[in-house]
């Protein structure tokens, strides 16, 4: 009797151990549910966009790096959500507007290119004027329709809900770049910065109330490192820029606002909701490293040129946009970190999203997202272990 008992601890001992300390200890997420703007999105401006007028990242050589051929994200091959999903098992993430009788089960992505936090209307009553109007409610609004044929019941829904990895974002980029490519006063637009922070809390309290429970939360990028805005806000003033990476400093420290408003926004909604995972993704810092080690990372020195693009002293320019007639890319896109001027490559993405998947990008680290069942399964374990003791003790 007394064999069986230890032969019982060392089993669940054994069963205890594997779970808690599993080399890939998010594997417990069932799917992944999107939301965005051209960063996070797999096609989705590209399936609601007229056949005959389709955006440049339906055309080469989008997509050239990994899938050979354009999927509509803004990149050469796989996005930082791509990663993600490869690191939690699951399939990539498939965009929802445009896809016919598409499978969901593991994932559904809203997220599209151009989209703002704040309602088109909103912006457009302060003079700004945004490129499409699938705003993040509108995204929530479609995905709270599409539950139905997602996930059946309310109650099947909610544990689909309750048991996906949400990715909030990145949003909200826009609502700035928007301002900032009109020209306009950066106190007018750090004046949107509150609206935003307050329309991702909402958004983020709407869907902890729809059943969600693990919440990935990107802040801001160093804009001030993006080709867009070294081209459109070049100046001959050298104390405009970081000596070190050659970055607009005033935009930097903007995205630095943006992202500390937000964490702290962040952690108010963690006390608010102690039984809910939000992690914040420092995507600010997880890129501004690639600029300030370039070559401890793959990169050429000085890494600030566009791969794909033509002419100016960032190869880019406003009128001629890389996925255009005679717009070609650069030989080894892994060299660069900016892509199109907008975006960033493969590599880079790839770098951020291991930054944030594996530390320290990520507050708290990813890994405690699932600590939460972990718990959960050491404490059925538990129950089970002192069943089986009383079992053995009859």
């Amino acid at each position: 009797m007394a064999s069986l008992d230890a032969l019982l601890i060392f089993l669940f001992s054994t069963l205890l151990v594997t779970i808690v300390s599993s080399e890939t200890p998010c594997r417990n997420f069932k799917s992944i549910i999107s939301f965005g703007d051209s960063i996070a999105d797999t096609g989705n401006l590209v399936g609601l966009s007229n056949r005959n007028n389709l955006p440049v990242t339906a055309f080469s050589p989008y997509g050239e790096t990994y899938f050979h051929h354009p999927t509509g994200r803004s990149c050469d091959g796989r996005i930082i959500m791509d990663f993600i999903a490869e690191f939690v098992g699951l399939p990539y993430v498939p965009p929802y507007f445009g896809s016919k009788n598409g499978n969901f089960d593991k994932g559904v992505n809203f997220a599209v290119a151009g989209a703002t936090a704040l309602e088109s209307s909103f912006l457009m009553k302060r003079g700004i004027h945004p490129h499409t109007n699938v705003s993040l409610g509108v995204q929530l609004k479609s995905f709270k329709k599409s539950l139905p044929n997602i996930c059946g019941s309310p109650s099947d829904c909610r544990d689909m809900i309750g048991n996906a990895l949400i990715l909030m974002g990145e949003i909200g980029g826009n609502d700035y770049n928007f301002p900032f490519f009109e020209r306009k006063p950066i106190k007018e637009v750090k004046e949107l910065v509150p609206f935003v922070i307050a329309t991702i809390s909402s958004s983020i309290t709407e869907l902890i109330g729809m059943g969600g429970k693990t919440f990935l939360v990107p802040g801001e990028f160093p804009i001030g490192c993006s080709v867009v805005y070294l081209t459109l806000y070049q100046t001959s003033n050298k104390e405009e820029y970081d000596p070190l990476t050659g970055c607009l400093k005033w935009l930097n420290k903007f995205g630095e606002y943006h992202s500390q408003q937000l964490k702290t926004e962040l952690n108010r909604l963690r006390k608010l909701n102690p039984h809910v995972n939000i992690i914040y993704a420092d995507y600010y810092n997880a890129l501004l490293r690639l600029f300030k080690e370039p070559a401890k990372f793959g990169f050429m020195d000085r890494p600030l040129h566009a791969c794909c693009g033509i002419g100016g002293p960032y190869n880019f320019n406003f009128t001629r946009k890389c996925g255009s007639v005679g717009v070609e890319s650069c030989k080894d896109p892994s060299k660069y970190v900016g892509w199109d001027g907008v975006h960033m490559t493969e590599a880079a993405y790839k770098w951020i999203a291991d930054g944030i998947l594996k530390g320290p990008y990520a507050i708290p680290p990813f890994g405690r997202s699932c600590l939460r069942s972990e718990i959960e399964n050491k404490d059925s374990l538990d129950k089970q272990f002192t069943l089986a003791q009383a079992c053995v003790k009859l």
